[in-house]
């Protein structure tokens, strides 16, 4: 029988020290071969699953048609409900079809000047006092009021969707999880019906409960909270994760930042590097395997629990020359932070408009920006890669 690797045991400082630097870790596996028998950190009950590592292996794993998003078991309980992140084809071209129609090149691009106006505030609010939690002030907030102003959710309480959402994405026990699903599915209901009952508004969540297909095919109510739940808590998650890491990865790299200072026509490199460097999604979600499948020799058994780890095929040095040296003038290309394939994220042009905006209008305000501490903690499992705090000065 094949080892199976504790994560957390095999990293330096444990549990704690891979969720603060889980590369070495995965790296030691990639030098081994591409497929690991795993078992995952958490503060609850440990997962044990099949790791996929490398960049090869994992471009070929997010095509491979044996290695499905459809769960094993039935979501007829499920409380949020289908959406792209468990669906594969022909559902999942359906799904993305219906989205697509509304969530368009043209929407999020139309959103530039109202992110401009949010960061601007949020600065404004942050910068005369001269030091700040980063996460709190800006990483958060950013891209929380965006997604809600485009779905058209109103006003909420910011911190208790924020303790919702991250323990959607990074739980502390089963319990939390649960009962965060449920109260934001709870919300989602609601906020759904009410958008049914009232006039037609110009947001995306009444665009999608509006829009039907040429074949008159529409999402259900089912579908139509699964999807503005990905919408809401993926679509502002992940960009948290971008402005936090990239903001560290260039205090980190005093060079780099100096450069881009002098030159922000490197801007738009500097967050590809920053996706590739210390991107916010660490493994891709859960995909199964749909029948035994066989991998540069080792066999992942049918039905098993499948995780790509992005955040290794990203510094994979067979793809990238000296991939842990933080360059924002290297040729990012190819990088897997946003996935690849059918899957690849949906909402990848918002969460770069954002970051770009974000890092532009901060180191223009805050020309000595600088680390005030060490970040408060690093969010547990491995799905998400940030911090929970990054307190700054300048």
């Amino acid at each position: 029988m094949a080892e199976i690797v504790d994560l957390g045991e095999y990293a330096e400082g444990g549990r704690e020290g891979f969720y603060a630097d889980p590369y070495p870790v995965y790296e030691k596996l990639r030098a081994r071969g591409p497929v690991h028998q795993v078992r995952t950190p958490g503060p609850g009950p440990a997962e044990e699953l099949w790791l996929i590592v490398g960049h090869e292996a994992a471009r070929a794993a997010f095509t491979d048609p044996r290695l499905v998003k459809s769960p094993p078991w039935s979501l007829d309980d499920d409380l949020i409900g289908l959406h792209l992140l468990f669906a594969d084809p022909p559902e999942h071209g359906r799904l993305r079809s219906l989205v697509t129609r509304e969530f368009t090149p043209g929407r999020v691009a139309a959103l530039a000047p109202r992110i401009q106006k949010i960061t601007d505030e949020l600065l404004d609010d942050m910068v005369p006092r001269g030091s700040a939690d980063l996460i709190a002030s800006l990483a958060f907030p950013l891209p929380f009021v965006v997604i809600c102003e485009l779905l058209g959710v109103p006003d909420i309480d910011r911190d208790r969707f924020r303790r919702m959402s991250t323990q959607v994405v990074a739980p502390t026990s089963d319990e939390e999880a649960y009962a965060a699903h449920a109260e934001i599915a709870g919300f989602l209901d609601e906020l759904i019906e009410d958008k049914r009952s009232t006039a037609p508004a110009d947001d995306l969540l009444s665009a999608l409960i509006r829009t039907t297909s040429e074949d008159g095919d529409r999402l259900s109510r089912d579908e139509l909270r699964g999807m503005a739940f990905l919408l809401l808590v993926a679509g502002h998650e992940t960009t948290v994760n971008l402005i936090g890491n990239g903001v560290r990865a260039l205090l980190d790299h005093p060079d780099q930042l100096a450069a881009l200072r002098a030159d922000m026509t490197l801007l738009d490199g500097a967050v590809e590097e920053m996706l590739r460097y210390d991107g916010p999604v660490e493994t891709a979600t859960h995909r199964f395997a749909a029948e035994p499948v066989e991998i540069d020799g080792t066999v992942i058994p049918a039905g098993a629990p499948v995780l790509i780890a992005i955040g290794n095929a990203d510094r994979d040095p067979d793809r990238f020359p000296e991939p842990d040296r933080f360059d924002i003038r290297r040729e990012p290309r190819g990088h897997l932070a946003f996935g690849h394939g059918i899957h690849y994220c949906l909402g990848a042009p918002l969460a770069r408009l954002e970051g770009r905006g974000a890092l532009r209008s901060l180191l223009e305000r805050c020309p000595e920006l600088a680390l005030d501490g060490e970040p408060e903690s690093w969010l547990p499992g491995v799905l998400m890669r940030g911090v929970r705090s990054l307190r700054v000065r300048w």
